[in-house]
This record gives structure tokens, C-alpha cells and sequence, in this order.
């Protein structure tokens, strides 16, 4: 295989579950589909507001790891609200753009640091959310499901 065959695999994804939950320090459950409002993030979800992390994303991938040391995780259980396939989230810079179904989100933050342990570092001396989960802010809103592709933009606008 030529190396433009990795490198466009790695420019595409999928939403393999949009999740919510309506207060925070919870898991997040799979609805489905939501619909994403501009400067806002996931109505109904209790982490939608006017900052830089309205809409978080986190690789089954980085979910799988955690599955391999024997936790009983999957979509939502990190609290993010969109769970990818396919797509290095981590190694997309801040300012990236991503279509998602009918929306556009922006990089705002990679990772995070958490000032206090959650329930899944307690279970498993490790989280993966802090180093491979990603925030983004809504730049054009619309309902994204489980099934949409994502694309990075690379065009820079």
C-alpha cells in the first residue's frame, strides 16, 4: 500500500456513538444522534455552554486500551460526548477543523489535566481521556449520528 492510502485514513473517521448525560461527573449514554448548536456544544448535555470545550471526542481505539486491562467501558463511559473510529485524534493540531454530519467543530484543546482522579484511573491506575481525548467548539451546528463520517479540513478556512 502507498503511503497516500495511511495518510487519507488518517483524514477520515466515523462517529461511532453520540453520547450525553444530563449532569456532569457522570457517564454519558449513546443517544444515537443530537443536534449541535453553534458556541454551544450538544443540546440537552450537561457540559454544553459558551467555552472552549463544548463538544468532546475520544477514539474507540483509546476505549479498547482501557477494555484490554480489563475495565468494563465503552462509548460514554469517559464522558465524551462523540466516540470516534479511524482518526488520531491527540495528533490533530489546536485550530483544526472537522466536518462531522451536518456540522463543523474546531480544535480548541488536546487532552486535559485532571486535578483529581476519576473512578476509571481508581480502577485501572490509568486513564486515557487526559492524553488522547480531544475538546472542540461548534462553528456551524446541525445533527450529527452515529455512522457520519468525520473529515479534517485541511484547507485552513
Amino acid at each position: 500500500m502507498s503511503n497516500d492510502v495511511t495518510q487519507e485514513k488518517s483524514l477520515r473517521g466515523e462517529v461511532v456513538a453520540v453520547c450525553t448525560s444530563a449532569r456532569k461527573g457522570t457517564r454519558k449514554r449513546d443517544v444515537g444522534e443530537a443536534r449541535l448548536v453553534p458556541e454551544h456544544g450538544v443540546e440537552g448535555d450537561a457540559h454544553a455552554a459558551n467555552w472552549h470545550r463544548q463538544v468532546s471526542l475520544l477514539a474507540l481505539e483509546s476505549i479498547d486500551k482501557m477494555r484490554a486491562v480489563g475495565l468494563k467501558v465503552g462509548p460514554g463511559s469517559f464522558a465524551e460526548n462523540l466516540t470516534t473510529r479511524e482518526l488520531d485524534l491527540p495528533s490533530l493540531p489546536v485550530g483544526t477543523r472537522l466536518r462531522v454530519g451536518e456540522t463543523e467543530l474546531e480544535v480548541t484543546q488536546i487532552g486535559k489535566v485532571c486535578h483529581t482522579k476519576c473512578a476509571i484511573y481508581y480502577l485501572a491506575g490509568d486513564c486515557v481521556f487526559p492524553r488522547e481525548g480531544i475538546f472542540t467548539k461548534v462553528v456551524k451546528g446541525g445533527i450529527v449520528r452515529a455512522g457520519d463520517c468525520i473529515e479534517v479540513d485541511l484547507s485552513g478556512e
